[in-house]
């Protein structure tokens, strides 16, 4: 079987692989389909995006695919590798509760993740819904395949999705023995190993069970603990048992445990900007005063000094039952699933190695419940999918941070005496108990009528009810153990109090939503189909989980507590085509989508105070355009380019926080400054950021890669020698939530390559290097907390370089 490598993204499909060019085994099909792949003889792209098997090229759907070979050959092991071959998807992380996944530029606010607001870009392993988007830190586990679908997605999938969808197939148990390991070593002490063993138990009941483990040294090197920080330490397993009792039914049970223990999360210091201030509350004053001065002026030194303990224990694991029934002339399908995730963080929120803040953890616990029950038919002229949906989710979070001797003089105005006194603010604790109940229940369907050999009238409806319940209580504690009740008057107490402020609230919201979808598609030619797509969809309620914003007086603004659904209004159409005998495919798109009460963070600069809580942003709109093209000439190269356009802007909000710039002053149209009692005497005040462009969206990205090979022979057995380049471009970027000339991410390219030898018999040996020409780029930047000008940063990996060797049997 000729396996090919094919790109059709952008309106339409990118499924990118590289793998030999001779036969292989197959799993027999009526359509011989090669495991892990999802292409056919015939080089043809399999998805299941709308819950059948189908041809890739002829569905009108905004989709990537990914193959697990090329997943495994560009070492793209988690999602955030994943962006560099998909340039519409967006992927940030500080630590990995605070990661963000967008498609097109939006899907969550960016900032600090709250537990109140739903995933715009929900991620699907097997059908299984993950409502924890720290589930896409980590590593893959036996992928036979990733669809990425770009747009809204409700109307076909469990959960309602607004910018998209990550469904991610794994390779299923098998009825003939078969197995597979591989190792890799690399610089930066870095071993990964992975093993997969699949087989019989029974006639009628198969196994499989895959391992993973990951481990490296970290990037930045931390001059307080003579230790190096952002490592990487990850394993996972996963179980299944496949029983098929007849031909018409068959049931899976999976299991599934992943670990992260790594010596994490970190940044180094950037740069200082000048902010509203007065100069006696900027970072140069404020570190001067403490004798302080950062490891080093140049964040590529990788150093840092962070004083707080750091760890990113994540533990995430579930069980899934899935039946598969052909009852009739379709298919009954019923998932019911169990999720679990423990988060145990220790962070350093002051971004110094100042004793400022020597505590910030929220660990949380969370245990998810998912049945979904739909039924599926294919017939001659109409296909249709109808579904229900149900969703219960408890998260737990045990919240605490810590002041230290540094934080009086850093963080009280130098005008008050207090600011002289360590003690004032050394050992002040808040202490955080909060949880949420959320509720969602569906019923989706979706008709495929065929009117024509050429023409197909799509729609799709949804019907909706979500439910939140929230309790969010913060104790504060002195030094000396004592508790601050908020009522106290005297100047110490003041001072205290305007870090932490007693707090309990009791968020609660509720809704129903109907919405739909309606796509049209129409075959040009038998190698040319063109659709377009209007979708009316939603995200759901949101609460503010985290806390409430405060009045000038300090007390809870209760209005703030519940957070208003995002309506969705979006257009899209784009042309599929094959040509040159099926060695070419180029696809192109075009996009809007226009939101209504987007669901943004607002962040407040002041330590401890509430870092950040949910508001409704009035307009946010993101357009743009995407380009595909790939061409497989012969068996012995392949070649592939995507890029996007996106054009992501507020449309209109008018009370958005300010840039660190204007924090600390007064502002056209904002907030005035708050009394003189508050942390250096202000609050940071609100502005008009309408028109200006959304986070983390980069105007220009580009994915690009080319493999050539030639047959040849090495270690005596016969085979072909490869090799490939993939790389990628991307833009600058704002990364924060109100873009600031101090904050913007300059533009970049990653180049990666690899050289190896492979056989029919599955051996593959490979070198690779990563970022190749040693890039300096960032992920993120982030303002320092308090207003005071300081901006930290984690910068991306540098070069990475290593061995491969993986056997199949």
């Amino acid at each position: 079987m000729n396996k090919r490598t094919i790109l059709l993204t952008g309106a339409a499909i990118a499924a990118i692989y590289s793998a030999p060019s001779y036969a292989e085994e197959s799993v027999e099909t009526e359509d011989q389909v090669s495991v892990g792949t999802g292409a056919t003889d015939s080089g043809e792209i399999l998805v299941t995006a709308r819950r059948r098997e189908e041809s890739a090229q002829e569905i009108p759907l905004a989709i990537s695919v990914v193959g697990g070979e090329q997943i495994d050959n560009t070492g793209s092991f988690n999602v955030g590798r994943l962006q560099q071959l998909t340039p519409t998807l967006q992927f940030y992380s500080s630590n990995p509760r605070n990661t963000a996944v967008n498609i097109r530029g939006i899907g969550v606010p960016f900032g600090l993740t709250s537990d109140g607001f739903e995933q715009g870009v929900g991620i699907y392993i097997d059908d299984v819904y993950y409502s924890r988007v720290a589930s896409a830190t980590f590593d893959f586990l036996d992928v036979a395949q990733i669809e990425v679908l770009r747009g809204p997605q409700g109307t076909l999938y469990g959960k309602n999705t607004t910018a998209g969808a990550i469904n991610i197939t794994t390779n299923q148990p098998t009825f003939d023995f078969e197995g597979k390991a591989e190792v890799s070593v690399g610089n930066f002490n870095f071993k990964q190993a992975k093993a997969v063993i699949s087989g019989p138990l029974l006639d009628k009941l198969a196994a499989r069970v895959a391992l993973s483990s990951t481990s490296r040294r970290g990037t930045i090197f931390n001059v307080t603990t003579n230790e190096w920080i952002q490592s990487q330490d990850n394993i996972g397993v996963r179980g299944q048992l496949l029983w098929e009792p007849n031909s018409d039914l068959s049931i899976s049970l999976v299991g599934d445990y992943n670990k992260q223990d790594a010596e994490c999360c970190g940044s180094v210091f950037v740069r200082t900007g000048a902010t509203q201030r007065p100069l006696s509350r900027q970072f140069a004053a404020l570190a001067a005063a403490q004798n302080y001065a950062p490891p080093s002026t140049n964040p590529f030194d990788r150093l840092s000094d962070l004083d707080a303990e750091l760890n990113a224990g994540n533990k995430i694991g579930g069980a899934a039952l899935r039946v598969n029934w052909d009852l009739g002339p379709g298919t009954l399908t019923s998932i019911s699933a169990w999720r679990t995730w423990d988060w145990k963080p220790k962070n350093d929120r002051d971004f110094t190695g100042l004793p400022i803040v020597t505590a910030s953890n929220n660990p949380s616990q969370q245990d998810q419940y998912t049945q979904e029950i739909r039924y599926a038919q294919s017939g001659d002229d109409i296909d249709f999918v109808i579904g229900a949906f149900a969703f219960k989710q408890r998260i737990d979070t045990q919240g605490l941070e810590a002041h230290g001797p540094a934080s009086s003089r850093w963080t009280i105005n130098p005008s008050n005496p207090l600011s002289n006194d360590p003690t004032v603010l050394d050992g002040l604790t808040a202490r955080n108990l909060q949880f949420l109940k959320s509720t969602s229940l569906a019923l989706f369907g979706q008709v495929s009528w065929k009117v024509t050999d050429a023409f197909t009238i799509q729609p799709g409806v949804r019907l909706n009810y979500d439910k939140k319940d929230g309790f969010f209580q913060r104790r504060v504690f002195r030094g000396d153990g004592t508790e601050l009740l908020g009522t106290e008057t005297d100047a110490r107490s003041v001072a205290q109090l305007a870090v932490f402020r007693p707090q309990e609230s009791v968020p609660t919201n509720s809704d129903w939503n109907f919405t739909y979808d309606l796509t049209l598609s129409y075959e040009l030619a038998p190698d040319v189909l063109t659709y377009a797509t209007y979708a009316k969809s939603f995200k759901t309620i949101g609460i503010n989980q985290n806390g409430l914003p405060t009045d000038t007086a300090g007390n809870p603004i209760e209005a703030a507590g519940q957070i208003k659904p995002e309506s969705i209004n979006h257009y899209e159409a784009g042309i599929k085509t094959q040509f040159w005998d099926g060695k070419a495919t180029l696809n192109l798109s075009a996009f809007r989508t226009d939101i209504r009460d987007f669901q943004a963070t607002v962040t407040n600069g002041q330590f401890g105070v509430l870092r950040g809580f949910l508001a409704n942003a009035e307009k946010v709109r993101s357009q743009g355009i995407e380009a595909d093209f790939s061409v497989r000439p012969s068996e012995r190269f392949n070649a592939y380019a995507s890029g996007a356009y996106t054009d992501a802007k507020y449309v209109r909000f008018v009370d958005a926080p300010c840039p660190p710039e204007l924090s600390g002053g007064t502002a056209a149209g904002t907030n005035p400054p708050s009394a003189p009692g508050t942390p250096g005497g202000f609050s940071p005040p609100n502005c008009d950021i309408s028109g200006q462009r959304l986070p983390g969206v980069s105007k220009f990205s580009f994915s690009f890669g080319a493999e050539g090979n030639v047959p040849g022979s090495f270690l005596g057995q016969d085979g072909e020698f490869y090799l490939g380049y993939d790389g990628s471009y991307r833009s600058d970027f704002s990364s924060n939530a109100s873009p600031s000339a101090y904050t913007w991410v300059d533009g970049y390219s990653l180049s990666n390559f690899r050289l190896g030898f492979r056989t029919e018999n599955g051996l593959n040996i490979f070198g690779w290097v990563r970022n190749a020409f040693d890039e300096n780029y960032f992920e993120q930047l982030f303002v320092g907390p308090g207003n005071t000008g300081l901006i930290a940063g984690l910068p991306g990996d540098p070069r990475t370089w290593g061995v491969t060797i993986g056997a199949k049997f």
